[in-house]
C-alpha cells in the first residue's frame, strides 16, 4: 500500500511548537532550539511548526521557511519532522510544501485556506495541486473555527483516493460524528489526528493515529503518555490520564491559541511569553487562572 510505512512513522503526539520571539518581536531562534530539545527528551512522537500554535499568518513566508529549516537542523531526523505550510493564499501554500520537501521534512500540514471560505469542490482542487507538486506526505488540517468552512469526509475521502501521498487529517472539529465519517468512508489506515485536546483520547477510541494537541506545549511528556497508554494496551491508564489532563486542556484555552500556552510557558520559564500582533497577552484573570492550573500540576 503507498506510503504505508510513512503512515505507521507519523503516529503518536505530534506537538506542534510555538515561535518564541524576542521582546522586539524577532524570533528568538536559541529558545526555539531549545523548546525542541525539550519536545523530543520529554517523548514527543514527532515535531510540526509554523502551524496555528507557531503563529503562521504574522509571518512572512522567508520566516516561516526559515524556521521550518531550523526545525529540521535541530530533530536531526530523531523524531518525524512536519511542518506547517498552508496559507489562505494557494501559490505559497505550494511554495511552502516545495520548501518542506526540499529540506526533508517527513510530511507537510495543510491547513484549509481561511477567509476565503471556498466551497467543497475549490477544496478539492487545492489540495490536489498541493498533493500533486511534491512526493512527500500531505496532512490535511481541517479546522473550521478558523477557517469558516468544514472539509467535508466526502471531500476528504475523494482527496485520500485521488492523492497516494494524502495520508491523513488533522481534525480540530467538535463534531464527532464528522471525524467517524472521515474514518469510515477514508478508511481505518487513514491517519486521523485530534487537533481538538478534549477529543485526544475519543479520537484513538475510534482508531485515531495520534494527536496534534497545543497542549504539548505546556505538558510534552503526558500528552505523549497518553497515546503511548493506549498503544500498550492499558486502556484504563489512558483514561485516567484523559481526565487528569482536562483541566489544564481547557485553561489553555481560555483565550486564542497560542497565547495561553506562552503565557504558560513564559510562568515555566521556557521563553518570553510575547506574541505578535495582532495577538496580545491574556487579561490579568486569565493569566491568574493559568498560574493557578500550572500549579495544580506542579508545573510551576
Amino acid at each position: 500500500m503507498a506510503f504505508f510505512e510513512e503512515k505507521k512513522r507519523l503516529r503518536g503526539s505530534i506537538a506542534p511548537v510555538i515561535t518564541p520571539f524576542h521582546e522586539d518581536e524577532r524570533i528568538d531562534f536559541d529558545t526555539f532550539k531549545e523548546l525542541i530539545e525539550w519536545q523530543i527528551d520529554s517523548g514527543s512522537h514527532g515535531i510540526s511548526v509554523t502551524g496555528t500554535s507557531g503563529e503562521p499568518s504574522s509571518m512572512t513566508l522567508e520566516e516561516r521557511e526559515q524556521v521550518m529549516e531550523t526545525a529540521y537542523q535541530t530533530i536531526q531526523g530523531r523524531v518525524p519532522f512536519v511542518p506547517g505550510t498552508g496559507s489562505t493564499n494557494h501559490q505559497e501554500t505550494l511554495r511552502l510544501t516545495k520548501t518542506a520537501e526540499e529540506i526533508g521534512a517527513d510530511g507537510a500540514l495543510v491547513i484549509v485556506p481561511y477567509y476565503n471560505k471556498p466551497n467543497q469542490h475549490a477544496l478539492y482542487q487545492h489540495f490536489k495541486a498541493v498533493a500533486d507538486s511534491v512526493s512527500i506526505p500531505i496532512i490535511l488540517y481541517n479546522i473550521p473555527g478558523r477557517t469558516a468552512v468544514n472539509l467535508e469526509a466526502d471531500t476528504i475521502a475523494s482527496l485520500a483516493a485521488d492523492c497516494p501521498n494524502i495520508i491523513g487529517v488533522k481534525e480540530s472539529n467538535k463534531d464527532f460524528e464528522h471525524v467517524n465519517k472521515v474514518l469510515l468512508k477514508c478508511g481505518r489506515d487513514f491517519n486521523l489526528y485530534s487537533g481538538i485536546e478534549v477529543l485526544c483520547y475519543p479520537m484513538l477510541a475510534i482508531g485515531g493515529a495520534g494527536h496534534i494537541s497545543a497542549t504539548a506545549n505546556v505538558a510534552p511528556k503526558e500528552v505523549a503518555e497518553l497515546y503511548n497508554r493506549w498503544v500498550a494496551g492499558d486502556v484504563a491508564g489512558a483514561q485516567e490520564l484523559h481526565y487528569h489532563m482536562m483541566p489544564l486542556n481547557d485553561v489553555l484555552f481560555r483565550d486564542t491559541n497560542p497565547a495561553p500556552a506562552k503565557a504558560a510557558l513564559g510562568m515555566m520559564g521556557k521563553v518570553k511569553p510575547i506574541l505578535r500582533k495582532p495577538l496580545a497577552t491574556p487579561a490579568d484573570s486569565i493569566q491568574a487562572e493559568i498560574r493557578a492550573t500550572l500549579q495544580q500540576y506542579h508545573l510551576v
